[in-house]
């Protein structure tokens, strides 16, 4: 799926602003060459081998952004056609599959780690400064199951339904909203791991000051404790039946509230740093968020609200890992092939995420307005076509329903007027000490239970 080259065009606001990717595998190519030839293939003495790892990964990101679904289907490109640069490889099928096997995911792991931080810069002029500008960056942190496989594959024709072998595992993950891009992506092969043992392990390695989103699958005082003293804001859901004090109280009518508390009454289980927890009703369904930003003019409820809606921007950008790029067909039963399809699905997800950004920053609409699904479906045919398939989108989005109204949820959360709020004495004391209860995280609560503590 290519792109066609552009020339600068102008940004909605500025002076022309380069495209942030002109040809999609020249961008690839690029991308490939900027690592070092050691990382990519085989180092030291010997015959060089016939195929040369640039080739085959290359091969494997061209495959998955041209919607193939095999093994087989890279042994062709690179057997029947020439790929970029280089000449038709004489290998067998076998010979590839055994490449792949041996190759592992750094190569590619590296690829995506380098593919992310150029996108990041280049998007720049298109990223949704406006969310929470006090924070270094707004973050979602998640996990999501992958799919269970389609059994394509003669070795999983015969395993039965609900077996463990048709699900691959887990992504764990960091997901930048301001650029809609993945930050950090760790794929768990443990479909049962709890979402808590890899959560600090991923939110560490972001800068301070950055602003995490967290679901309830990551509820516990000890953890919001963490957060705050390693200099990270975060807004969750209030876990129902949690019990909380009042230490201060904003602003309260009827359904609406916005304070400090303190989470945990009883001494088996307190939390040690006082929280900022908002109530609202909204159609009606009782909302409850905390938030270690305790100033409510740098972070009012109705943005809390916002931000927490946009957690499921992570979902979003799973479904294109998943569905729209196909990783429920896997090429392979084999675990390190599974893991470097995941990689270059996730490289070739980064790519059409920053596509979708600047699209809709050309076009002064929603990132959520431009439709990814038809983005994906119809890339390659407009390129096909010797189109530009960026500039089309821009221009005949909105005739051609490109873009189109967002179907996504909104939450309504009133807006409370700054001079009503009460101000937070200046003695209020906000630290106690902590008592952790240390519950059981290595693995997830049943459905039920998950559902119960909901």
């Amino acid at each position: 799926m290519n792109t066609t080259d552009q020339a600068s065009s102008a940004s909605p606001t500025g002076p022309p602003v380069p495209p942030i990717v002109g040809d999609i595998e020249t961008f690839l190519q690029e991308m490939i060459g900027r690592l070092a030839p050691v990382s990519l293939g085989r180092g030291g003495p010997g015959r060089p081998r016939i195929l040369p790892s640039l080739a085959l990964w290359g091969g494997l990101l061209v495959c998955v952004l041209r919607g193939f679904t095999s093994q087989l289907a890279l042994w062709r490109v690179l057997t029947t056609q020439q790929l970029w640069f280089y000449p038709r490889f004489p290998v067998s099928d076998q010979a590839v599959y055994k490449r792949l096997e041996a190759g592992g995911t750094k190569p590619l792991e590296e690829l995506f780690v380098q593919t992310s931080r150029v996108l990041a810069d280049r998007l720049a002029p298109y990223a949704q400064t406006s969310l929470a500008p006090f924070a270094t960056d707004v973050i979602v942190l998640d996990h999501t199951d992958l799919d269970q496989i389609a059994r394509r594959l003669p070795a999983l024709r015969a395993v039965p339904d609900g077996d463990a072998r048709l699900l691959p595992g887990q992504l764990a993950g960091l997901f930048d909203l301001r650029r809609q891009q993945w930050r950090t992506v760790k794929f768990i092969a443990d479909q049962e791991q709890n979402e808590k043992v890899t959560a600090r392990e991923l939110v560490y390695s972001l800068p301070r000051h950055s602003l995490i989103l967290c679901d309830l699958g990551f509820f516990g005082f000890a953890w919001f404790d963490d957060l705050t003293e390693h200099g990270y804001s975060y807004v969750s859901r209030l876990r129902q039946a949690t019990s909380t004090q009042v230490a201060h109280t904003y602003y309260a009518q009827g359904d609406i509230f916005d304070g400090l508390v303190w989470l945990g009454k009883y001494r088996a289980d307190q939390a040690k740093h006082a929280v900022r927890l908002v109530r609202f009703r909204s159609k009606g369904t009782l909302r409850a968020y905390i938030t270690n930003v305790l100033d409510p003019h740098k972070l009012p409820l109705a943005d809390i609200a916002r931000l927490y809606a946009r957690r499921w921007d992570f979902e979003l950008a799973a479904n294109l890992v998943k569905q729209h790029l196909q990783l429920h067909l896997l090429w392979s039963a084999k675990e390190v092939v599974i893991q470097q399809q995941i990689w270059a699905v996730l490289i070739i997800s980064q790519i059409l995420q920053a596509l979708r950004l600047e699209i809709a920053g050309r076009a002064q609409v929603d990132p959520f307005e431009v439709s990814m699904d038809l983005l994906v479906r119809w890339l390659p045919q407009l390129a096909a076509g010797g189109k530009d398939p960026i500039q089309t989108f821009v221009e005949v989005g909105r005739d051609a329903r490109f873009i189109r109204p967002s179907s996504r949820l909104t939450i309504q959360a009133p807006t409370i007027p700054p001079d009503e709020l009460v101000p937070r004495p200046g003695d209020l004391i906000l630290d106690r000490t902590a008592h952790h209860s240390h519950r059981n995280c290595g693995k997830r609560p049943s459905k039920k239970a998950a559902k119960e503590a909901q």
